[in-house]
């Protein structure tokens, strides 16, 4: 599909499913290169990353390899920001391990740094970052991304695990918004 709508929004085809893949394929092979000696834990962040993290997941040959699912939560406490996020969902020991968050998308930063932060104290040996897409420039924060699929401009985006209004994730393709 060359649109599609969503609520009031249109959207436009932006990144076809085959460049979608062909960056999956990449990232995997640089993955089992780095980690071949490894036994990893890919932390598949949801919603968004559920395609994504199936996709790479599937192309994983690490012996040993592990995936699993967390999830940042919002609770509203106390803090003057209303919010505070928490990681929920993480059963496994990590202690030791090498850790690779999965993630659809790193913009500012701010959802992975605080990731990184609260599996930091369950002491991993190293976390990597894969991200299916990248906005360099809506960067705030100075945290690692490891593995990058596809840079792209600071554009609101839907599909392939992305949503807007919980709308769009089931779609294929990488739709951005029409202006």
């Amino acid at each position: 599909m060359a649109k599609v709508t969503l609520n009031d929004k249109e959207f436009r085809l932006y990144i076809s499913y085959e460049k979608i893949q062909n960056a999956i394929d990449r990232m995997a092979s640089e993955i089992n290169r780095d980690l071949s000696d490894e036994r990893p834990l890919f932390l598949c962040v949801l919603n968004g990353a559920f395609m994504f993290a199936g996709d790479l997941f599937k192309r994983i040959q690490i012996e040993g390899a592990e995936i699993s699912f967390v999830k940042m939560a919002s609770y509203h406490g106390v803090h003057s920001s209303g919010t505070i996020k928490q990681l929920i969902g993480l059963n496994e020991a990590i202690e030791g391990r090498t850790v690779v968050v999965l993630e659809d998308i790193v913009d500012s930063g701010s959802t992975i740094e605080e990731v990184m932060a609260q599996l930091s104290i369950l002491k991993p040996r190293t976390v990597k970052i894969a991200t299916l897409l990248f906005k360099p420039e809506a960067m705030i924060k100075k945290v690692p991304v490891h593995y990058v699929g596809i840079e792209i401009p600071n554009d609101f985006i839907v599909g392939y695990g992305l949503d807007y209004d919980g709308l769009g994730r089931n779609l294929t393709d990488i739709y951005t918004i029409v202006q």
